[in-house]
């Protein structure tokens, strides 16, 4: 059986950005406090991609074992996700483009609430390993995977979080998404035209309204 191993000061700090993220998130998830949802999210994933940004800044980070060890049942978000997108209904679903090297990239729909439990899967999945002993598997998977997956969805997340606040705070009312191909039934494409919707009045329940006017 490998021995655990002590983590360093940077394996410390990342640890613990992501253990306050997942705990954060799951926090809001709870919609106790609804009317600073979406700025404490803001400034939650802000935070998190710091320690995205010094993994990816990071020299490759080689695991001591050639194959990853067992780390158990994948973690369920499906309750997180629902709870999210109760929390940010309707505006949940917003408009991204994926790779913006990608020439003529078709702007697709995506939700805050996919995204931020994709997030947290991802990030729970490396905390199993961190928590077993195994520091270098776990920073393994967190560069892996955020090079390769919760570094782009959270990026994406932040930036329609940043454009909600932005929105109400330059008093710019949100254009329709109408057209939009969410590449789901109508359900879904009605979530997107309510998203294009909402306008200062509703934004301002989730503690985004301006202080004063101008």
């Amino acid at each position: 059986m490998p021995v655990p191993q002590e983590p360093d000061e940077f394996a410390v700090q990342i640890g613990d950005q992501i253990e306050s993220f997942i705990l954060s998130v799951r926090e809001v998830a709870k919609g106790d406090d609804p009317d600073s949802a979406v700025p404490y999210l803001l400034l939650e994933v802000s935070q998190l991609l710091l320690a995205g940004g010094r993994l990816g800044a990071h020299e490759d980070i080689v695991p001591d074992e050639r194959y990853e060890p067992d780390a158990g049942p994948e973690p369920d978000e499906d309750d997180l996700r629902q709870r999210l997108a109760t929390l940010l209904e309707p505006i949940d679903v917003y408009s991204e483009v994926f790779d913006p090297y990608v020439p003529r990239s078709t702007p697709v729909a995506c939700r805050i609430s996919d995204d931020l439990a994709d997030v947290v899967a991802n990030l729970a999945h490396g905390l199993t390993h961190f928590r077993a002993g195994r520091v270098s598997e776990a920073l393994w998977w967190w560069q892996f995977s955020y090079l390769s997956s919760w570094g782009m969805t959270a990026s994406a997340s932040l930036r329609a979080l940043q454009s909600l606040v932005a929105h109400v705070r330059q008093d710019s009312p949100l254009d329709e998404l109408d057209g939009l191909d969410t590449g789901g039934d109508e359900d879904e494409e009605q979530l997107a035209r309510e998203a294009g919707r909402v306008m200062e009045a509703e934004l301002g329940t989730m503690g985004l309204r301006r202080r004063g006017g101008r």
